[in-house]
């Protein structure tokens, strides 16, 4: 059945911390059985923080789009999430010493289409964010791939996990000190941790 509900963006307080260990050892198990789960970590060289902020180029006909995300650090950096047609979900990030953002950069690169909105939540020094993608969601299908990104400090990695055959994660909680996120729907859940990253490919 098609889910309509459209996800509302996360907002939440961000202090700097060190950065991301990525892949580690597993430190959660996704309550996901036979759905083919994969894990990555994919650098992103911020660098020049001279461009503009980029928004998705999918139509929309209502206001706000569902496939641009924003989330604001204490710090005054903020975080900016993006669906691009046929290539995937990009992020950047604004540097309020520079007043400009990062170049787009692909945190989860796919040709199949977007799937409902991006949701972006952070805390003590993490950023969780989730995106779907569905062979068939414009014509009203589920999405047939989830893909789950977390990243700490100067955020240049992005630890992620792609969970395929699943209708999408609907919450992040993420905990105290920014040491755990948690991804849930229902009662299948995924949990990432700073000092293991997510869990290994099951």
């Amino acid at each position: 059945m098609r889910r309509t509900g459209i996800r509302a963006l996360a907002l939440g307080g961000v202090t700097v911390l060190g950065l991301v260990t990525g892949c580690g050892q597993s430190a959660g198990q996704a309550q996901d059985t036979g759905r083919g789960p994969a894990r990555q970590v994919t650098t992103v060289a911020t660098g020049d923080h001279g461009y503009p902020l980029q928004k998705s180029d999918i139509p929309w006909s209502g206001s706000p789009s569902p496939f641009n995300a924003q989330v604001k650090l204490t710090d005054g950096r903020r975080v900016a999430m993006h669906y691009l047609k046929g290539k995937g979900l990009f992020v950047q990030d604004y540097s309020p010493k520079a007043k400009g953002w990062s170049k787009p950069a692909v945190v989860h690169k796919t040709a199949t289409d977007a799937c409902q909105g991006i949701t972006l939540k952070a805390k003590d020094g993490t950023v969780a964010a989730f995106g779907d993608f569905g062979v068939y969601c414009a014509d009203g299908e589920p999405p047939t791939e989830s893909v789950a990104a977390v990243a700490t400090g100067p955020l240049t990695k992005w630890a992620t996990h792609l969970t395929k055959d699943f209708d999408g994660w609907e919450k992040i909680a993420v905990a105290a000190g920014g040491k755990k996120a948690t991804f849930s729907r229902g009662s299948d859940t995924l949990v990432w941790t700073k000092a293991g990253g997510f869990p290994a490919a099951g």
